[in-house]
């Protein structure tokens, strides 16, 4: 570098020097974005300032690419050099008539070829620029490509894209098929015809799959994949109507899947397909009754849904047995262990399964009652299981809640109860009647007093306030409600109340955004509720009705003043 330089004032000041053979020979030719970008890098030429690409491009208002064709245009006329192309580094050259002159096409030889273009073109009410028919010739003069094959790329290309034709797209697939030796007119028509068709058959998985766009490049990559595996097209399709919207990519899982597993043909995906969908019919369903929610319904199907289809259960006895485990808490691990051992005893049709689950019920209930009486007996299957055995050794109903109640203040009542069963069966006692008076007297040993904190005895107290005051409060909301809805089954008051409710919407925009409406509008107000007014009186109700009307005025049910006090209403039990 020298160790003298202009300084940006006096840069500014120069003159760039733009030789008349420029004008005259490579001008003409040139369109005005390849003039703008050959005249500002022979200006950056004469400056020392950094100045890349990039930045060049955007003050120019083009694209990267885009500058890179120009240079590649002026390379081709001799007048710069492209030293590097990432990053862009151009050399100019002398304009004289030894070293630059442009690269001569004989017109004659594309007089007939440009015309066809240009028909095309004009179909698409597309033109290319000067440097781009440039690129276009150059290209047919350097590849051996026939000039009736290119036009029909050219033809394919404008009834693909329309408005949106490209040269740059043009000669990217002309250069495809050039890569691939397909140089005549038939060998590109058949090509071609061979992309319609595959067209034609994205276009149909699109529909399919609720996909509303034109097949791009890259998703014909889709079809020539599924080819490779093997799968017939009826196969492709079958798959495509299972999942009935998504993407290719979602569709080319499912494919991957159905392929892995051997299927290949249409008729062999269509049942395994139909097998998947009852199997996840199987698990969603199931897992509604149990109370779960799952994401990803394959794994559920692999590890349970498919044992238990095989071993005979059909969707109903499982829905029913899943109905039961839920009022166990059970999960899906705890249904399969039960279905395990269902499965050794024999219950497998719908009837067994139903009678299984009917006296389950049985046992439930009896259970529930045996916890409203001791309080702290949990639902399990051992529980019933439990029950099961008592009733099984002929107790009834009455003296299984009799040795309930003796066993009330146990630590552990069913033990307990299981103790004074057997001893009752042992002595042959089977009616409350019968029991000794001795055994009468009988009960269970008292438990320690358990001690509790003034933070727990003040939970306990709340729990017994709320849980005295939500009945009367959800009895005066709900009887309010069914006064509402009977009434709103009247034409007249249901469209009057609407007329309300869209009334006072109304009104409160007008009062900020359009005072001068506001007469119209509280007379409509006033209206609509005048004819609601006559509509309760013609059903009988008053507005009263509408209202909960709490046991308590004071404090609406709740158990608290407005101050935060208690209400003096609680009643304790």
């Amino acid at each position: 570098m020298s160790f003298a330089a202009f300084s940006k004032d006096f840069t500014s000041n120069m003159f760039t020097s733009v030789e008349n053979q420029f004008i005259t020979k490579y001008l003409p030719q040139a369109d005005g974005d390849a003039v703008r970008v050959y005249l500002y890098g022979l200006y950056l030429c004469q400056i020392s300032a950094d100045f890349d690409a990039p930045t060049c491009a955007k003050l120019l208002h083009l694209s990267e690419q885009k500058l890179v064709d120009i240079f590649k245009f002026w390379e081709e006329c001799d007048l710069v050099r492209i030293l590097s192309r990432d990053p862009l580094f151009v050399e100019y050259l002398p304009v004289h008539a030894a070293a630059g002159r442009p690269k001569s096409v004989r017109p004659e030889k594309y007089a007939a070829f440009n015309r066809a273009l240009y028909q095309l073109l004009q179909r698409a009410q597309k033109d290319f620029k000067p440097y781009e028919m440039q690129r276009i010739l150059e290209f047919l003069e350097n590849n051996p490509m026939e000039q009736e094959a290119f036009l029909l790329v050219v033809e394919y290309c404008v009834r693909k894209d329309g408005e949106k034709l490209s040269a740059s797209h043009v000669l990217n697939k002309a250069a495809k098929l050039v890569r691939e030796h397909k140089y005549t007119y038939e060998q590109v028509e058949a090509d071609l015809a061979d992309f319609n068709t595959r067209e034609k058959e994205l276009s149909r998985l699109f529909a399919l799959l609720n996909l509303y766009k034109k097949p791009q490049d890259a998703d014909y990559a889709f079809l020539e994949k599924w080819t490779n595996l093997g799968m017939e097209q009826g196969a492709v399709t079958a798959c495509a109507e299972a999942l009935g919207k998504g993407s290719l990519s979602t569709l080319d899982a499912l494919i991957e899947e159905v392929s892995g597993k051997g299927y290949l043909s249409e008729h062999d995906v269509r049942e395994y397909l139909a097998r998947r969908k009852t199997l996840t019919d199987v698990v969603y369903k199931v897992a509604r009754k149990l109370g779960v929610k799952i994401a990803n319904p394959r794994a559920y199907c692999e590890e349970y849904a498919e044992k238990w289809l095989e071993r005979g259960y059909d969707e109903e006895s499982l829905t029913l047995l899943a109905a039961y485990a839920m009022k166990l808490s059970y999960g899906f691990p705890e249904l399969d262990n039960l279905l395990d051992t269902l499965y050794a005893a024999g219950i497998v049709d719908e009837a067994g399964v139903k009678a299984y689950c009917a006296a389950r019920d049985k046992q439930l209930r009896l259970l529930q009652r045996i916890q409203t009486v001791c309080g702290v007996v949990r639902k399990t299957q051992t529980a019933l299981d439990m029950i099961e055995t008592w009733r099984s050794w002929q107790f009834s109903d009455e003296m299984i809640l009799e040795a309930a109640k003796r066993s009330a203040s146990a630590a552990s009542p069913l033990p307990y109860m299981n103790k004074l069963l057997s001893e009752w069966k042992r002595e042959g006692v089977f009616t409350v009647a019968a029991i000794p008076e001795k055994a009468s007297a009988q009960t269970a040993p008292k438990q320690f007093t358990e001690y509790k904190s003034e933070a727990a005895i003040s939970a306990d107290a709340r729990t017994e306030r709320e849980r005295y005051y939500a009945p009367l409060r959800r009895r005066a909301i709900a009887k309010a409600e069914q006064a509402i809805a009977a009434a709103e089954k009247d034409e007249q008051f249901a469209k009057a109340e609407r007329a309300i409710k869209k009334g006072e919407i109304e009104l409160a925009k007008a009062e900020l955004f359009a005072p001068e409406t506001l007469p119209d509008l509280r007379a409509k107000l006033q209206e609509a509720r005048r004819a609601r007014s006559q509509a309760m009186t013609r059903l009988g109700f008053t507005e009263k009705d509408f209202t909960p009307q709490y046991a308590c005025p004071k404090c609406s049910d709740t158990g608290f003043l407005p101050d935060g006090k208690m209400c003096d209403c609680y009643k304790r039990s």
